[in-house]
């Protein structure tokens, strides 16, 4: 039998830190592409800006997507049970998800086979959709597995969901989808910054000012939220972070302001959520100063100190269940045996400098601004 050279709990730290990472990748590449999908309606104003805008994601949205699928593969692949739960708790807002994301393709290809306004008025909303729905939806997700979420497990690990889809439109998932929307709108914003020139470039920055200010209060907000009206987790019994992925061999309690603990345990998880404030302040003030590469870099920060922190104040739970705590799901008993994880190590540290390397590739072949004069003179071979 193989001897695998790294031991099981640290190969589920590390898989742990791989699913931070795709996500981030998802969030910071794909990220602004939802965000300049949710500004079509608001930083173009005529047929001929509209379609600025969708020209400086529609070469990229693609290749940005892979992250997505990167995502939802390790998931699937290294924690099966967490893609069981999700699949069963979420499937209604997956499914919107899926749709509204079916759109962006499809408005890209067909928005401009006809002229008729009409008809590019139905694309252009598809496309707004595409981005808006998708960054609420991961939005409230995150905000409800703050809370915990309605499934529990059988003698058999089967799992049960007994909420519904209404139930994920409670006020604090509302709050994170909100914040998530904005956080990618900041994120869009500042990448049109970089895209456009002229009076996009200037709403662009217009709308980033809004969007960082927003990203800020409601994260503050979310914060407090979660400090002080909401029950985290916590593990009581002692775990065997290399034992068997059986989720029912612990005992899990409820306990007011645990989401903290982590702070405490390990101060530099403060960098997290630091970031996050941080990276929108910084671009607050760079977008001032037109200071355009800097000013994506800071929005890029921000989104991903956003996302580490909820990563940080969950840790070690994934997916914790406000039925019956002990099912909770976490990176020590959720996942995939010790020789598919690390499997999928060699095989990620193989693939993902490809990816870098290829992503790096296509932006500097493509960079520079999309105008609208461009836009006009080469209209049948663009979006």
């Amino acid at each position: 039998m193989m001897t695998i050279p790294i031991e099981y709990e640290t190969l589920r730290l590390v898989w742990w830190l791989f699913l931070g990472v795709l996500l981030i990748g998802f969030a910071v590449m794909d990220g602004f592409d939802l965000g300049v999908g949710t500004l079509l309606p608001i930083v173009a104003r005529t047929d001929t800006e509209r379609r600025v805008l969708i020209n400086t994601i529609g070469p990229v949205w693609e290749g940005n997507q892979v992250w997505l699928v990167l995502g939802g593969g390790a998931v699937f692949a290294a924690f099966p049970p967490i893609y069981a739960a999700a699949f069963s708790g979420f499937y209604l807002a997956m499914f919107l998800t899926l749709v509204a994301l079916i759109l962006r393709p499809v408005g890209f290809d067909f928005r401009n086979k006809v002229t008729d306004p009409r008809w590019r008025r139905v694309w252009d909303t598809g496309l707004f959709l595409g981005g808006f729905v998708p960054a609420l939806v991961f939005g409230v997700a995150f905000g409800n597995l703050l809370q915990g979420v309605p499934f529990r497990l059988d003698a058999d690990l089967r799992v049960f969901y007994d909420g519904g889809f209404l139930g994920l439109l409670n006020p604090l998932g509302l709050l994170a989808g909100l914040l998530s929307v904005t956080m990618l709108v900041m994120h869009g914003a500042a990448y049109l910054n970089i895209k456009t020139d002229g009076h996009i470039q200037a709403r662009a920055r217009q709308a980033l000012t809004v969007a960082a200010i927003a990203t800020i209060v409601l994260f503050a907000l979310g914060g407090l939220g979660v400090s002080t009206a909401v029950q985290g987790y916590v593990i009581t019994s002692l775990v065997d972070t290399a034992g068997p992925s059986n989720p029912l061999l612990k005992e899990v309690a409820r306990e007011p302001g645990a989401w903290l603990a982590n702070y405490g345990r390990h101060p530099w998880m403060i960098a997290a959520p630091l970031l996050g404030f941080a990276g929108a302040a910084a671009a607050l003030v760079l977008v001032r100063t037109r200071a355009e590469g800097p000013t994506f870099i800071a929005t890029a920060l921000s989104v991903t100190g956003i996302i580490a922190t909820a990563g940080v104040s969950l840790f070690p739970f994934l997916m914790p269940s406000s039925l019956d705590p002990a099912s909770s799901l976490t990176a020590w008993d959720a996942t995939s045996s010790h020789f598919t994880l690390f499997v999928m190590m060699v095989a990620t540290l193989i693939f993902l400098p490809i990816i870098l390397a290829y992503t790096s590739f296509v932006f500097r072949v493509l960079r520079g601004k999309v105008t609208a004069d461009y836009v006009e003179k080469n209209s049948n071979s663009l979006y």
